[in-house]
């Protein structure tokens, strides 16, 4: 089971004590002024801090006055990379103490677990990792361990939920300075593991850095994330989540995800051990796994590699969500089976599902409590499934965002709900991911009998000409619709639907439950597509 949530009460340490660790991560540091002066937390927002707080000046945006805002709010020092910057940090913050380091990200990555005291030693941690299902086999391990009385703590593109602040989201994995206070929270509120999402950004920019995740899970891999602004190449995002294996001691591998074979080596080669993965789709159906070459049979696994350790099987479609049958393997190579619900629609939520039913398993949990908690489970904005009162229309909420999650919702959709006519709701991201402007039309356009573009997180580009890309990139023969204002683009998908004589389903998409847009440099407050899907179904 867990650990349990035990630690030595929370006392200051000095910059001398972060300069030593700074040194002994083999980081060269300078300190200036007071080298004794007490440390109580870190934070990278001038706005988010509080007295005693380690200030951390960083970003491509960053201005020396945000220091000053800090040191105001009572920050007592602050680190800096060792720059001609630094200069103009002296100017507006004289005489309060710094340190300064050539690797800002390295640096307070390695000394935010010293200023929260090392809060993982205390706690069960678990890293989810993939391009697509990380939410969901989150939250689907998060009802498991509640099922089975374990109080976990979330952290991922949902929200963070600590026992101490609990909030909406902005990224998927926070910094290192967020990311160690969350800990620290964890423990403090006396709960006994913490269940992350790891994001490429993540790993490739030291926001884990020094976290030593108990069980780590690499889910599937695709092409996204590929920008100037995020992964150069896909060989860059690839190798950037492979990273994760360096530090874990149990590594957790789906065998049906593309690049399996190479998964597997980077964890076999990371790892104490190393756990299994596969399901056995439907020969009548396509396989949805992962968008690799997921087998017809449990003993499918990688050239060289052994059977799967954990097998799911017999997919079926029931009133409850999907079941199936999880067979986990003995040590004299036999499969020990159990009958399982999952309590969301979508076939490919099985392979979420078997993730997370194995990961729970190595914590020391039950089936009982497993097949309670995958019953009851429900994932904020992800395949969330509302009707009209007579059933005509469906709408389904998915935070499908990308080729690979596109590839898995359609199929399943076009499987479970066959004779539908099939409306996508969708956009694309402002200043990243350009890449899913071309390939998210040419996918809904191989499903969708109307796609309507709209507003996703535009940043500082205008939604007119993200949408004008997405269009230009729609099949041809595809009906299609521009409506930038999303509220309005969700409401004319829905009023259209209900007004037709066949039966069909709406999918909203990208954005889930969630409650903000990105534009510009702000986040303003919206209606979400679950909100407004039930107002116009539910009234």
């Amino acid at each position: 089971m867990p650990k349990t949530g035990a630690a030595a009460p929370l006392a200051p340490v000095t910059l001398f004590d972060l300069a030593q660790a700074l040194a002994a991560e083999d980081i060269a540091v300078r300190a200036v002024a007071d080298p004794l002066v007490a440390v109580r937390g870190m934070s990278v927002d001038s706005r988010a801090v509080e007295p005693g707080n380690l200030f951390v000046c960083k970003g491509r945006a960053f201005k020396p006055s945000y220091l000053a805002d800090a040191v105001a709010r009572g920050a007592c020092a602050y680190l800096a990379e060792d720059d001609e910057g630094l200069r103009d940090l002296v100017a507006v913050a004289p005489g309060v103490p710094h340190l300064s380091v050539q690797n800002v990200r390295r640096a307070m990555a390695a000394v935010a677990p010293v200023i929260y005291h090392h809060p993982d030693r205390a706690l069960t941690v678990v890293g989810i990792t993939g391009t697509k299902g990380k939410s969901t086999v989150a939250y689907m391990l998060h009802a498991i361990l509640a099922a089975a009385g374990v109080e976990a703590s979330v952290l991922g593109s949902i929200e963070a939920d600590d026992g101490v602040e609990h909030f909406e989201s902005h990224n998927t994995t926070p910094e290192a300075p967020e990311l160690w206070r969350h800990l620290r929270n964890t423990v403090d509120a006396g709960r006994r593991a913490m269940v992350m999402e790891v994001s490429s950004q993540g790993l490739k920019y030291d926001r884990v850095r020094g976290l030593s995740f108990d069980i780590a899970c690499f889910l599937n891999i695709g092409r996204d994330h590929i920008s100037a602004l995020e992964h150069p190449s896909f060989e860059d995002y690839f190798a950037s989540k492979l990273r994760i294996f360096g530090q874990c001691e149990t590594a957790v591998v789906n065998l049906d995800s593309d690049r399996a074979d190479e998964i597997l080596a980077a964890a076999e080669d990371g790892a104490a051990r190393v756990v299994t993965l596969h399901t056995v789709h439907d020969a009548a159906a396509p396989a949805e796994g992962s968008g690799g070459a997921a087998g017809r049979s449990a003993e499918v696994s990688v050239e060289g590699a052994r059977p799967a350790d954990f097998v799911a099987e017999d997919l079926r479609a029931s009133e409850e969500g999907i079941a199936f049958t999880v067979g986990e393997r003995a040590s004299d190579g036999t499969l020990a089976r159990h009958a399982l619900t999952v309590g969301v629609p979508g076939f490919f939520n099985v392979d979420n599902a078997l993730a997370a039913c194995a990961i729970a398993r190595l914590m020391g949990v039950g089936y009982d409590a497993i097949a309670r908690g995958l019953s009851q489970v429900r994932i904020p904005g992800r395949m969330e499934l509302l009707g009209s009162a007579d059933g005509h229309v469906l709408a389904l909420v998915d935070y499908a965002h990308n080729e690979l999650s596109f590839k898995m919702l359609f199929s399943s959709v076009k499987r479970q709900y066959p004779g539908r006519g099939v409306v996508a709701v969708f956009g694309a991201p402002g200043d990243k991911a350009q890449e899913r402007r071309r390939v998210l039309p040419q996918v809904a356009g191989a499903y969708a009998d109307l796609i309507i573009y709209t507003e996703e997180d535009p940043a500082h580009e205008r939604v007119e000409d993200i949408c004008a890309e997405l269009a230009a990139h729609t099949p041809e023969g595809v009906a299609y619709r521009v409506m930038p204002d999303r509220e309005e683009a969700v409401a004319y998908a829905l009023t259209q639907a209900l007004a037709e004589t066949q039966p069909s389903i709406v999918l909203l998409l990208a954005k889930g439950d969630e409650t903000r847009q990105h534009r510009g440099d702000e986040y303003p407050e919206v209606k979400s597509d679950l909100s407004l899907a039930r107002e116009l179904l539910q009234g």
